[in-house]
């Protein structure tokens, strides 16, 4: 499938323009893939059903495809979908760079342009301690516009030391939301390796409450996930404490490893014993993931 090159991504530029690139590649690449069975041509409109009126049908779209559809309607809203993202300070590695919080932000900004051309409706929070920032669930371009901004303003200043308590955040958005939706969370997990079973006890508080749960493990992988650094003396700095090692990257590499698998291993686990889906991505690389990710959740809820 295509993608934009990481040199543009970097730039930023237009955010709106940008998401629509992402979503409009990964469209093309999908006509040419074994998944162009998805509906994402026909945004505006819906399979007309036999029995129902005619007065809403598209007759020129009709003449193009031979195939009836109704225009839709902004109250015909398919999916409630909320977005949550992370953003303690560990989102913001690496620094001076394209990272962890830039790729949640545009990945989360190409969800929402997908989720406008489906007419579903979506709605952003934005979490570390506690639930920064929380926005309704609609569907309309001024919401879409307005999120946006909401985004870009929590991409350029990487906050001093703040942490993250995702556990606590879920608790509180799961008695929040109301309505059956799909949460999509993007994180870099990094308060869960001390506390999987407590993370876990949020996601099914969710899903208790009949919410699907997508949860997108962001990470800099040549970095932190395959710890791949120069042999030379490095003073590494946890950016939501403070605190600071000094290490030779040669003689710490394999415990890391092991440590990194080992997590791996038990939210995998407990991802399938709950019924999370759980998906690794690696903020250095494209979207295309996380956009067909959606598609197949949303595919199976409808």
């Amino acid at each position: 499938m295509n993608q934009i090159p990481r040199e543009e991504l970097e730039q930023l530029g237009n955010f709106e323009l940008l998401a629509r690139q992402v979503v409009e590649g990964f469209i093309t690449g999908l006509h040419k893939s074994p998944f162009h069975g998805f509906s994402v041509e026909f945004a505006e409109h819906r399979l007309y059903n036999k029995g129902e009126s005619t007065r809403h049908i598209d007759w020129k779209l009709f003449a193009r495809t031979e195939k009836l559809f109704v225009k839709r309607f902004e109250e015909e809203t398919n999916l409630r979908c909320n977005l949550v993202i992370d953003t303690s300070s560990s989102m913001y590695y690496p620094e001076n760079s394209w990272n962890k919080i830039k790729f949640s932000g545009l990945a989360a900004a190409a969800l929402m342009n997908m989720m406008r051309r489906q007419r579903d409706a979506f709605g952003i929070s934005f979490v570390s301690d506690c639930i920064e920032w929380q926005s309704e669930v609609r569907s309309s371009s001024s919401h879409y516009h307005m999120l946006l901004q909401q985004i870009e303003s929590r991409l350029q200043i990487a906050p001093e030391q703040k942490i993250t308590r995702l556990s606590e955040a879920l608790d509180i958005l799961a008695e929040k939301i109301h309505r059956r939706s799909l949460v999509i969370l993007f994180s870099d997990l990094m308060d869960t390796h001390e506390e999987t079973d407590r993370l876990f006890s949020s996601l099914q508080h969710l899903k208790f409450n009949k919410h699907e749960v997508v949860v997108f493990h962001v990470q800099d992988r040549e970095k932190e996930e395959d710890f791949q650094f120069q042999n030379r003396p490095y003073l590494f700095t946890d950016p939501e404490t403070g605190q600071q090692m000094k290490v030779m990257p040669s003689e710490v590499r394999a415990s890391y490893l092991e440590a990194q698998n080992a997590f791996r291993n038990e939210v995998k686990n407990k991802s399938a014993q709950y019924k999370i889906d759980w998906v690794e991505v690696d903020a250095g690389v494209d979207f295309n993931q996380i956009l067909l990710q959606f598609l197949i959740k949303r595919s199976k809820m409808h």
